[in-house]
């Protein structure tokens, strides 16, 4: 970052919805509604995950890590979003913009990458279901789960240093609700050739390339559930990628919609998708993982039993 950056923009306001103060108030309590869900239900899913030793499979190691991404992720922008909803001055310092473009970009580009591991483990299970313990050991597990942070983070500080280095010629006014690197990139007064490249290619290898992985490996997993002569196995096969798939639709269904779609004359609908995919999907991953999966059912059922023992015999004492 050069010295005309740090004289002369050391904040950014962010614009939201600023022009239409009652859309926000009905966002704030929708918005607040939702991370309350996104902290409950992917928090439940851990804590279910690490106690009930029936879920101490690769599936539900990978459905952990989703689970931490979504609220970690959600957590670097909705709180401070809750809050510029209710302000009249909405601002945010230099750093913190900085920090919450590297958050969000590295957390979206991390569960990208993980959503292919995850698809790959389906593969394997379903595809080669003898040797599935065998090649899914938790070495290997730790390994793809790591290796999804790495690609996650390297791009993002890419792309997060290269915004940074920007000169900005005292534009600060962010039209967004929080630092996304599209918004900050755009404020610059040079060329942005080498971002706009970083970016393609960013997408190409973190974005389109997982979901080719995806989809291959979705086309082996069905010629196999088709291949079965049972109707019941078909089903239960179906069934244990059903709840991945349907989080594979929604998370690159919105990402290609927000690309593919044409540029919209009212700049705040195209706000209100990105908000949907940052919020709305995470808190919509642990509600199908739970509705879809009768392992987590019987989980929930399980812990539940226990703890209502456990009250009881305290109470009884």
């Amino acid at each position: 970052m050069d010295g005309a950056n740090q004289t002369i923009v050391l904040e950014f306001f962010l614009l939201g919805l600023s022009k239409h103060p009652n859309v926000e108030i009905v966002l704030f309590v929708l918005c607040l509604g939702i991370y309350l869900i996104i902290l409950l239900g992917n928090s439940s899913l851990i804590i279910l995950s690490i106690l009930d030793s029936n879920l101490h499979t690769p599936m539900y190691f990978f459905l952990s890590n989703l689970s931490f991404m979504d609220i970690f992720g959600t957590s670097s922008f909705v709180p401070f979003m809750l809050v510029n909803f209710l302000s009249v001055r909405k601002t945010i310092s230099f750093p913190a913009c900085a920090l919450q473009m590297y958050l969000t970009l590295a957390l979206g580009t991390t569960e990208s990458v993980l959503l292919a591991m995850m698809a790959y483990d389906r593969y394997v299970a379903i595809c080669n279901p003898l040797r599935y313990t065998i090649i899914m050991n938790m070495r290997v597990c730790v390994q793809l789960a790591a290796l999804s942070w790495i690609v996650g983070s390297v791009n993002s500080l890419l792309q997060t240093i290269l915004a940074l280095r920007l000169s900005f010629c005292g534009k600060n006014v962010i039209d967004h609700f929080f630092c996304e690197v599209l918004a900050v990139v755009k404020l610059a007064c040079v060329d942005i050739s080498l971002n706009a490249f970083v970016m393609m290619v960013a997408l190409v290898l973190v974005t389109l390339t997982p979901l080719l992985l995806i989809l291959i490996s979705y086309v082996f997993i069905l010629a196999t559930i088709l291949s079965l002569n049972s109707t019941e196995g078909r089903k239960k096969a179906f069934s244990t990628c059903s709840a991945h798939l349907a989080v594979v639709i929604i998370f690159f269904g919105t990402i290609l919609f927000m690309y593919s779609k044409p540029k919209a004359k009212d700049p705040d609908s195209d706000k209100l998708i990105a908000l949907f995919y940052g919020a709305v999907t995470s808190m919509l991953n642990p509600i199908i993982y739970s509705l879809r999966n009768n392992e987590v059912k019987a989980a929930v059922k399980k812990e539940s039993l226990t703890l209502l023992r456990r009250s009881l015999h305290f109470i009884s004492l």
